[in-house]
């Protein structure tokens, strides 16, 4: 069974996944250059072994939610995310940021006991 649930960006719970309006905003410009449908994809968030702090945060589009995603629903944007990476990004916020050397998403996760330099690992 598939968990949908409703958040708004700006006024978003302690719980769950929140993610800024500039990040959505990144994440509309994408799935349109990637032709990513809204109403049948999404953004998929997970957790997968790895990187120098031992977990390393995973970003990608997916054309539909799996059997038993949990699915938040920001506006237009659909966020997908399995059960296991969920007990690792439950309470995360997913931001985006650009500077001269950079242009990224950010991981706020407050679940994460160190993280690597680059921000794309974590522990």
């Amino acid at each position: 069974m598939t968990t949908i649930e409703t958040q708004q960006a700006q006024s978003a719970p302690p719980k769950g996944i929140q993610i800024t309006e500039k990040a959505l905003e990144k994440v509309r410009v994408a799935m349109v250059k990637e032709n990513v449908s809204p109403t049948e994809g999404g953004l998929r968030l997970g957790v997968q072994g790895g990187g120098c702090s031992g977990l390393s945060y995973n970003v990608r589009f997916d054309t539909q939610p799996r059997e038993r995603d949990r699915i938040f629903q920001y506006g237009d944007i659909r966020v997908f995310v399995d059960p296991k990476s969920f007990i690792y990004l439950n309470g995360m916020t997913l931001d985006y940021e650009e500077t001269l050397m950079n242009q990224r998403f950010v991981f706020v996760n407050p679940n994460a006991s160190k993280s690597c330099g680059c921000g794309s690992s974590f522990a």
